[in-house]
């Protein structure tokens, strides 16, 4: 398990400065994609904080769940809110937030199902 961690140590860093500028981009409504729906910023939310979520687990195994979870919904409320107050065509939306924390879960859990299974 310590390699594994050593490899999301170096791993988690990245994605969270890209998830952070991805997040934080001027945004801009594009649907003229065939996979384009209402609610797909939800999915998408849902899946990128999955991500996030098992990367920070993976990198700090030994974190407290409530530690985790503290961090991961204090960073999910600050991009929300910096999205609302740069005023870049993004917009502060609670099911954002709510979309994050289940991504978030999926994530540490996910990773906690694969060390059990595997390790």
């Amino acid at each position: 398990m310590d390699k594994i961690s050593k490899i999301f140590s170096k791993i988690l860093p990245i994605y969270w400065a890209f998830l952070t500028y991805m997040l934080l981009k001027p945004g801009e409504e594009n649907h003229e994609y065939w996979f384009m729906f209402s609610g797909i910023d939800k999915v998408l939310h849902l899946g990128i904080f999955a991500a996030l979520g098992f990367s920070f687990i993976a990198a700090f195994p030994r974190i407290k769940f409530s530690y985790f979870f503290q961090i991961i919904l204090i960073y999910a409320f600050l991009t929300e809110i910096l999205q609302e107050e740069m005023g870049l065509g993004r917009s502060m939306e609670a099911l954002d937030i709510v979309a994050d924390t289940i991504g978030c879960l999926i994530g540490y859990f996910t990773y906690r199902v694969l060390v059990k299974r595997f390790l």
